[in-house]
């Protein structure tokens, strides 16, 4: 079966720290079409968010900031107890870093989505949420701003619309969902997705509007741009197995657009 679907693919890269490397950004950029970059807070250096963004200018990509809660140590992922002002304060400071390396290069910001639990929080925290929209609002009000495609991310796509901000809605082939359309804790046994072609299939499927949940539900997504995890060892294959299938079904991939 073809289609005349459109979609965006994206990654969280720009993830390594130091001497410590993280992802395959090399590899991976020539298989995207947007890249979120991590800004120091989750991962990331200033040397490294540089080269990353040279990078994803080289390939054209669509460059987006990637801001997280101050947890090195944990990546991101462990849930702080940050006050809105603080998460305003932090959102803006880190897309201030991607800001000045884009002046530098002569690129532009296409868009702006949180990383690991500060994601998740703004998208069920309301007064978490305002925060982080009113600062993107604030400082690049024409960007983008990710969130989770259905129902999970209703309440932030309006949110941000209140803020005047344009929603575009993302979806995760390789993490697992559950039947109320949220990402499954990584906790659970078979939440996130090695196997290239599995992950692939599962494109398709968000693609044309769809995905399986745990527990073998058919969950209907609105998709703009699907997202693969730059620190998953088969980040490089997943993206790989995802172009091939999405060509062919007949699903043409190209940067978030109006």
């Amino acid at each position: 079966m073809t289609t005349t679907l459109t979609t965006d693919l994206n990654a969280d890269a720009g993830e390594s720290f130091g001497h410590w490397p993280l992802g395959d950004d090399a590899r991976l950029f020539p298989l995207l079409t947007s890249v979120n970059l991590a800004l120091g807070f989750h991962a990331g250096d200033p040397v490294t968010l540089h080269s990353a963004v040279r990078l994803a200018r080289q390939h054209g990509l669509g460059i987006g900031a990637h801001p997280g809660y101050p947890d090195l140590a944990g990546f991101g992922r462990r849930e702080l107890a940050l006050t809105p002002p603080e998460i305003q304060a932090a959102t803006l400071y880190q897309i201030g870093a991607l800001q000045a390396f884009l002046t530098v290069e002569g690129g532009a910001l296409q868009h702006v989505k949180a990383h690991g639990a500060l994601y998740m929080r703004i998208h069920e925290d309301r007064a978490a949420g305002e925060a982080f929209c009113r600062a993107v609002q604030q400082l690049v009000p024409q960007a983008y701003l990710i969130v989770l495609a259905g129902a999970a991310g209703s309440d932030l796509a309006l949110t941000a619309a209140a803020h005047g901000l344009r929603v575009r809605r993302e979806a995760f082939p390789e993490r697992a969902y559950t039947g109320d359309g949220r990402l499954a804790s990584r906790q659970l046994p078979g939440s996130s997705i090695h196997d290239p072609a599995e992950a692939a299939r599962r494109a398709v499927g968000m693609a044309q509007g769809w995905v399986q949940t745990l527990g073998g539900e058919r969950l209907t997504l609105e998709v703009d741009t699907l997202c693969i995890h730059g620190d998953n060892p088969q980040a490089v294959a997943i993206a790989g197995a995802i172009r091939a299938a999405l060509a062919e079904h007949g699903v043409t991939l190209a940067r978030l657009h109006d």
